[in-house]
């Protein structure tokens, strides 16, 4: 992988991880679409540049996450962020198993479009329209809800959004603390990818993602140049996300899933 295609897919997730849209399975076509090998850096280099899209949520809400005299802000995060790190190290493997399934992650695309579509229908009536007012119990249930993204292909923020709409959240406060609870989570994610996981475990070529960025001046160039892109994409996106799904709603998002997603079952299906 070249540092274009590097930018590209920093592009790519930049703009992708906080839509409901699925970061993960755009990244993925988009590398395939490029012709690119799946090998273990790849793998790890989609992981890690999650990294630069967290610090955009950091630097967009710097006031919340450096309000030391909101201790229930961290308490919420907290205990939000556990069932994902419990479940997802308990099925780490197959969570990686998934990831070069095209087909399988075309077809969960289009199945959460089809949520979308109904979500607004769904939660006419929020009650709470501020982070101030959710419970710690709404929070992990709202981090219980983020788990269903372990499946590749449904969207990390679709899954704790539609969560915290369950719990009587607004849409805007929903996606607001689906972006907060995204920091702790895809950190823990990143911190795991790059110093824990040994990656082509079993193989000849295993190694640990920090020995992966290390072994040549062009990763590391393209490690660091891919979270500084994620990072000035995500946080574009974000505030231009916040409008959008206040204006008009999931059914945008919801569209364009089951359009992309029928569109790439349809490739990979019969040109693959």
């Amino acid at each position: 992988m070249d540092l274009i295609k590097a930018i590209i897919i920093a592009i790519v997730e930049g703009l992708t991880e906080y839509l409901p849209i699925s970061s993960t399975a755009h990244m993925g076509f988009t590398a395939n679409l490029m012709g690119l090998k799946e090998d273990e850096f790849l793998k790890m280099f989609q992981v890690s540049i999650q990294f630069g899209a967290i610090l955009s949520v950091v630097v967009a809400y710097w006031k919340k996450f450096f309000d030391l005299k909101n201790l229930q802000f961290y308490y919420k995060l907290a205990f939000a962020v556990i069932p994902a790190l419990v479940l997802g190290y308990i099925f780490d493997d197959k969570i990686e198993a998934v990831l070069g399934n095209q087909i399988a992650i075309s077809s969960v695309l289009v199945l959460g479009g089809v949520v979308l579509l109904f979500a607004d229908k769904w939660f006419k009536n929020p009650v709470i329209n501020d982070e101030k007012d959710i419970s710690i119990k709404k929070a992990v249930t709202i981090g219980f809800w983020q788990c269903l993204a372990m499946m590749p292909g449904t969207s990390r923020s679709a899954a704790s959004i539609i969560g915290g709409m369950t719990q009587g959240l607004s849409r805007k406060a929903a996606a607001e603390f689906s972006f907060f609870l995204a920091v702790p989570t895809m950190l823990a994610v990143t911190v795991y990818s790059v110093f824990v996981k040994t990656w082509g475990k079993g193989t000849p070529n295993e190694s640990k993602g920090y020995e992966m960025i290390l072994e040549s001046q062009d990763h590391i160039i393209i490690f660091i140049v891919g979270n500084v892109v994620a990072f000035i994409v995500a946080l574009i996106a974000i505030k231009a996300f916040i409008g959008v799904l206040n204006k008009y709603g999931f059914k945008p998002w919801g569209w364009y899933r089951i359009f992309v997603g029928v569109a790439l079952l349809i490739y990979f299906y019969y040109f693959k």
